[in-house]
């Protein structure tokens, strides 16, 4: 009888338990969800405080047609040439038997190891009349199709080639059964890789400043340092976040809602590899050529610069205090996003219902807002509110955590999925107080992904350009700054240490991705 009241004891305690860090827990994940919602509703009320007339006057005029049409146009030519580029290098490297085929794939996927705008300066300085619309379409289509090529490809490797195999027994030639059967269960990755690519393209400003093509993002960043005109400036993120929400609905609307998951009795088999036959050689030239123009040149191109600035461009106080700075930052910033991403991911995946959706939802609109809109944001807030905090290290940090709070939280959900809840009730059960028991499990259990997101969220802080130079305080000099300036200063040779270091810094974490990518599908 003793052992039944202890039992049921015990068990009131853990669902007390589990009730109390829930509380705590959904409280802390909406406070984050609402601070990551700053940026974005401070930009409506200063559209709002601005008054209609003005905000009219700011918005429709020529110059903001001009860099919507550019915007639209570099968005509708690069995303359908990355989507065949990316399909055609992913089958390929996935279905055939083209020889090395594993070496192309991790060639494919290696690009994403050097920033955008060190491709940019890569071929501005090997073509110097490089520019225009065409000259952005080339670099970012070689900047960004492996965001578009690891979700193909994985999902190349999960499709169950039996429904192939039926549509080629009903009498469908090759190129139909890929058009009717293999392509529309591509949709979910293409879709993804897409509105990736598309939020990149919005978002990103030394690549376009060095081919001197005007983006809405070139044209915030000139706004603010030529003449810090707030209205302005924030008027035209207004517009630009507009464009990141029309992408956001046309991939919502171009997805669906099919199933896309196979069910049925048994397994999927494997796919045998499709012979190429006399076409071996032509294919080969795909990869071969993508290969040279998206890591040869930019490779290449900091080799020759490096051999012509020889050891006097090695200034080792200089770097040294750049690598220092960036590692501070990215680590900070890294350990920051996840602590600040661990409540929601918590929640997600131990309390799903509507709430948590909302709330994740809102971290996930606001990590697509590009980075220049966030600084922007806190630019105004600490100006008119805050002063104290404009050009601190609390501000930029905030900075980074908003921005890459959506990679911290993939990984940490992820990782808390694997760690069983009956251990969180366990340590409840045997008296731990309700942080203490969640510590003690879930949290140790969930470090490696924790590690993964910090890893990600680092990387992305290393190579960030924008935001870090409208809010890192005053003597702040990271790796990407120093980069930039001295190839503002067409002293190219000097800034290819720079490019050099960050490289080898990316190189590890692509190559991450590529294996992670190989065990999605148990490969």
């Amino acid at each position: 009888m003793q052992s039944a009241v202890d039992l049921a004891r015990s068990g009131q305690a853990a669902r007390r338990s589990r009730r109390q860090p829930m509380s705590w827990i959904a409280l802390a994940a909406i406070i984050v969800s609402l601070l990551s919602l700053l940026p974005l509703a401070f930009i409506i009320w200063i559209a709002v405080q601005t008054g209609w007339d003005t905000v009219s006057a700011l918005v429709f005029r020529p110059r903001v047609g001009e860099l919507l049409i550019n915007t639209v146009l570099l968005v509708a030519l690069t995303v359908p040439i990355a989507i065949v580029l990316s399909m055609a290098l992913a089958w390929l490297t996935e279905r055939s038997d083209l020889p090395g085929a594993r070496l192309w794939a991790w060639l494919s996927v290696a690009p994403l190891a050097i920033p955008a705008f060190v491709h940019s300066y890569a071929w501005i300085t090997l073509v110097p009349g490089l520019h225009g619309l065409w000259a952005g379409v080339l670099v970012s289509v070689l900047a960004y199709f492996p965001f578009l090529y690891l979700p193909i490809a994985a999902s190349l490797r999960r499709l169950d080639p039996a429904l192939e195999d039926a549509a080629a027994a009903l009498g469908l030639e090759p190129w139909r059964v890929f058009a009717r059967v293999v392509l529309p269960q591509l949709r979910l990755a293409i879709c993804g890789g897409a509105l990736l690519v598309g939020l990149h393209l919005l978002a990103e400003y030394g690549l376009y400043v060095f081919i001197r093509f005007d983006t809405f993002t070139t044209a915030i960043v000139d706004q603010f340092q030529s003449t810090f005109n707030g209205p302005a400036a924030n008027m035209l993120a207004g517009v630009l976040v507009t464009c990141c929400f029309v992408l956001l609905a046309l991939e919502v609307l171009v997805r669906g809602e099919e199933r896309y998951a196979r069910v049925g009795s048994g397994a999927a088999r494997h796919w045998q590899r499709s012979r190429l036959g006399r076409a071996t050689l032509p294919c080969l030239a795909l990869p071969a050529i993508i290969t040279l123009l998206a890591i040869g040149v930019p490779l290449v191109t900091i080799g020759r610069w490096l051999v012509a600035g020889g050891a006097d461009v090695w200034r080792f106080d200089e770097i040294g205090l750049a690598l220092g700075q960036t590692l501070f930052l990215a680590l900070a910033g890294a350990l920051l996003a996840t602590i600040a991403a661990m409540p929601m991911a918590w929640i997600s995946i131990r309390a799903p219902g509507p709430l948590q959706r909302l709330l994740e939802g809102c971290n996930y609109i606001v990590g697509s807002l590009p980075g220049v809109v966030i600084a922007l944001a806190l630019v105004t807030i600490t100006v008119r509110i805050a002063m104290p905090l404009y050009q601190t290290l609390f501000t930029i940090l905030v900075a980074y955590a908003l921005m890459f709070l959506p990679r911290a939280l993939i990984s940490l959900r992820a990782s808390i999925a694997q760690a069983p809840i009956e251990l969180e009730r366990a340590a409840a059960s045997l008296g731990r107080p309700p942080l203490k028991a969640l510590w003690s499990t879930t949290i140790r259990l969930s470090a490696p992904g924790a590690a993964a997101g910090m890893a990600l969220v680092a990387l992305g802080i290393m190579n960030e350009l924008t935001a870090t130079q409208m809010l890192a305080p005053n003597g702040t000099r990271t790796l990407a700054m120093a980069f930039w300036s001295y190839s503002g200063e067409i002293d190219y040779a000097s800034a290819a240490p720079y490019a050099f270091i960050m490289v080898a810094m990316s190189l590890p974490l692509t190559w991450l991705l590529y294996v992670q990518s190989k065990r999605m599908a148990g490969r």
